[in-house]
């Protein structure tokens, strides 16, 4: 098959640059659009432009029109630039809080099973002989006015920014959109991981169908094998996000799931090399394929990589999506699709050069693993919150089992104080796990400057502090560190009783929270800590962390009390809200010695 002289394998690469184009072409205007008017009536009108657009198919499918079916390409390409800002934006104001993971969830298991179903009802269509290539246009049309149908149920929610004014031509306002992506220094850091996801994504797209016949020696049949196995993968791992995350956005999975891609990303080269595919030139089918040794391990592997996918890039969308400013969401979400189309034209070259060079298909995993690694390695030092909330989130499910309490008792924005018991070392990290936002932890400065949890404690931008008699400047600044994060609307915790129990009873909660609150009159929420007496990293018994395996996975409950008011806070009216939430006895009134008044944190 020719058109115009040009070969069919190189109409086949092209496709993918007809695909791709338009969204560099309308990708600022569907930002625009989506923000300046009601965005259910941009998916409705993009909708009506799909069936259009999928008549046109029918008609190039009858014809056998190869230049009528890459209009058609392009024009669909154009349909995707313009429904996915618009389908991404209206999320936040369609869902709660609680439920925008999951809905991030189902779009990604819905897109990917609807690539799967395409690459296995084209693959069946094409099976079938031209009579079935001639009734496809009859399905797309079917397909199309469905999902006409399903956007007649779209919430009707107002226009974001009705006043912004929109620009038809390209340049200008793409570079716009690019300026206003960069705004929000963290989104547009996870902007540009979410794009490389998609580089990784379409680089394994790419080269799985080759990979399964000229390494694992399969035919059709073995190449929509590995491709469900993939597309299944994240499907399952986006769902598996939302209960992982605790239908919140939970930005530790993001470096677990990187941690993942990489591991087996690399295991599959390995086993790539390994693979002994059958001898004699005919192509194996499914069965055949899975009696070889090593196809389990082969299917175990994209499986996982696909289920990490999941949890790297469901908490990255939600974390535009709730960081982006409600009248900008829209051309934030353009800004993304620019740069995933950048980044997969990238991948498409960087492929391109590899098979050029002689890369064998499992030599192109492993220098995707090791990029991989080199691309984490630069968004976690640049976006310190998601190393951190990696490690709370492995303390609170791998080290313990963390339940949470009246979560919503944490104020979702503004500033505020949480006053906590104090009972092992890594009570913070566990509050950090249970708190929906970063909090900034007052901390012990002997503690705080830690060899090898150090960059840890710098990340979380932990306010070291020492008594008065110890180092009353030290004291000073931690005081005025304090109110300069409050003044800019932060979560502080502190820990009044002034260092870790020795006896697991609540001890008397020193003044400093008082001093806090009259020089920046913030809402106190008290927190109790339960369950951590008698693990690894408290001090019963002795010193902490010298048993090791002592209390590993048990239940450690964070309860969150109801805010008090600034004029209702006294360190004695704390502690005993702290003792009735934890079941404690109340301790007595703390009495300073003299000239040694602190804040509460000795450790």
């Amino acid at each position: 098959m020719t058109l115009l002289g040009i070969e069919s394998a190189t109409i086949v690469v092209a496709c993918a640059g007809i695909f791709i184009f338009p969204f560099f072409l309308f990708s600022a205007t569907s930002g625009q659009l989506a923000d300046h008017f009601p965005k259910w009536i941009l998916i409705r009108w993009v909708k009506v432009w799909e069936i259009g657009v999928m008549i046109l198919a029918g008609v190039g499918f009858a014809t056998n029109s190869v230049a009528l079916l890459l209009v058609v390409l392009f024009l669909m390409g154009t349909q995707s630039a313009f429904f996915g800002p618009a389908k991404y934006a209206i999320l936040p104001e369609l869902l709660d809080e609680h439920s925008l993971v999951g809905g991030n969830a189902m779009v990604a298991m819905a897109t990917f099973l609807a690539i799967l179903l395409g690459t296995i009802t084209g693959g069946l269509v094409v099976a079938g002989g031209d009579r079935w290539v001639s009734r496809l246009g009859l399905i797309v049309v079917t397909v199309a006015v469905l999902g006409l149908v399903a956007s007649l149920f779209v919430k009707k929610t107002p226009a974001a920014n009705p006043d912004l004014p929109v620009r038809l031509e390209p340049v200008k306002p793409t570079i716009d959109i690019l300026r206003v992506t960069r705004r929000v220094h963290p989104v547009f850091l996870s902007v540009l991981a979410v794009s490389w996801f998609w580089f990784l994504g379409a680089s394994f797209l790419s080269v799985l169908p080759n990979f399964s016949k000229d390494v694992l020696g399969g035919g059709e049949t073995v190449v929509t094998l590995c491709l469900a196995t993939f597309c299944v993968g994240i499907g399952t791992g986006s769902m598996l996000c939302e209960r992982l995350s605790r239908r919140r956005l939970e930005l530790g999975l993001v470096p677990l799931g990187s941690i993942g891609i990489s591991v087996f990303a690399l295991d599959l080269a390995f086993s790539g090399w390994r693979f002994a595919a059958p001898i004699g030139g005919s192509l194996s089918t499914v069965g055949e394929f899975l009696h070889q040794p090593g196809s389990a391990h082969i299917l175990i592997d994209l499986f996982m990589i696909a289920v990490f996918s999941g949890f790297y890039t469901v908490p990255l969308m939600t974390f535009i999506q709730q960081r982006s400013v409600l009248a900008e969401r829209s051309r934030v979400i353009a800004g993304n699709n620019i740069l995933n189309a950048l980044f997969i034209v990238a991948s498409s070259v960087m492929l391109v050069v590899m098979v050029a060079r002689g890369f064998s298909y499992p030599a192109v995993f492993l220098v995707l693993a090791l990029l991989n690694v080199a691309a984490a390695v630069y968004i976690y030092s640049v976006v310190p919150e998601f190393l951190l909330r990696f490690v709370s989130w492995c303390a609170a499910n791998l080290l313990y089992r963390l339940l949470v309490e009246n979560e919503d008792g944490i104020p979702a924005e503004g500033p505020a104080v949480l006053a906590a018991n104090h009972v092992s070392f890594v009570d913070w990290l566990l509050i950090a796990a249970a708190s929906p936002r970063p909090v900034r932890f007052v901390m012990a400065e002997e503690y705080s400057r830690l060899p090898l949890v150090r960059f840890l404690f710098r990340d979380a931008k932990v306010i070291p502090i020492a008594s008065a008699c110890k180092d009353p400047g030290l004291l000073e600044r931690a005081y005025d560190r304090i109110a300069e994060e409050l003044a800019e609307g932060e979560l502080v915790c502190i820990f009044p009783e002034g260092g870790i129990s020795t006896d697991g009873k609540l001890a008397p909660f020193h003044h400093g929270i008082e001093h806090i609150v009259e020089r920046t009159p913030v809402v106190v929420v008290p927190v109790a800590l339960v369950g951590l007496w008698g693990s690894f990293f408290s001090r019963k018994g002795g010193e902490a962390m010298r048993r090791p395996f002592r209390r590993f996975w048990s239940r450690v409950t964070v309860r969150v009390g109801e805010a008090m008011p600034p004029e209702a806070v006294t360190a004695q009216a704390v502690a005993e809200r702290v003792a009735e939430l934890g079941g404690w006895d109340v301790p007595e009134a703390y009495e300073p010695p003299p000239a040694n008044e602190e804040l509460g944190i000795r450790n």
